[in-house]
Formats: C-alpha cells, sequence, structure tokens
C-alpha cells in the first residue's frame, strides 16, 4: 500500500524546504504501511526535500529542539514521537518557535 502524506511548515521551517508551506508527498515502497514511524520520516525529509541547512531541522535522530510536531493536529508527544507509526493520508506539522532578535 502506498502512502501518501501531507506536510505542512510555518515559523520559519518553510524557508529551510524551499519556500513551501504546504507539500503533499507519496512516500517511496521503502515505507511499508503499519510499520514506517517518524524516526523514518525525519532523515527522509532531510535527504529529499530540505534545500537548507539540515542543522537547523534535525538534531541526532530528532527535530531539534524548537521545533514543534504535530501528527494530524495533535503534539507528536502524545502519538509516541519518533514511534509514531506513518498511516496513509497522515498529516504533520513542523514548527519553528525560534525565533531571531
Amino acid at each position: 500500500m502506498v502512502l501518501t502524506v501531507k506536510l505542512e511548515f510555518s515559523g520559519g521551517m518553510e524557508l529551510l524546504f524551499n519556500n513551501e508551506k504546504k507539500k503533499t508527498v507519496v512516500l517511496p515502497d521503502t515505507f511499508v504501511a503499519g510499520a514506517a514511524t517518524l524516526l523514518d520520516l525525519l532523515p527522509w525529509l532531510r535527504d529529499n526535500l530540505l534545500t537548507e541547512r539540515a542543522e537547523l531541522f534535525m538534531q541526532g535522530d530528532s527535530v531539534r529542539p524548537g521545533i514543534l510536531v504535530l501528527v494530524n493536529d495533535a503534539d507528536w508527544e502524545l502519538e509516541g514521537e519518533l514511534e509514531y507509526v506513518i498511516k496513509d493520508q497522515d498529516t504533520f506539522v513542523f514548527i519553528s518557535t525560534l525565533h531571531g532578535g
């Protein structure tokens, strides 16, 4: 089964992703329905969609501190964070809470 997900970037995150605020992507066949997690998705986003400074998006295997992640409008901490199993038509929102002054 093909997994299609919706991505949203705001709070400055869109600047790292080619100034795109919203994007729908069909994940490659390596993302197996019922098994693929956010731990799989984050490096794929970094390697395939990120156009600017990976260090501002990821730290280790996760997002950098200061990036709020929502899974279908719920805080990812409530959904299992990196262990969340991706479902077809999920929406992932990445919001930077860090702003320069």
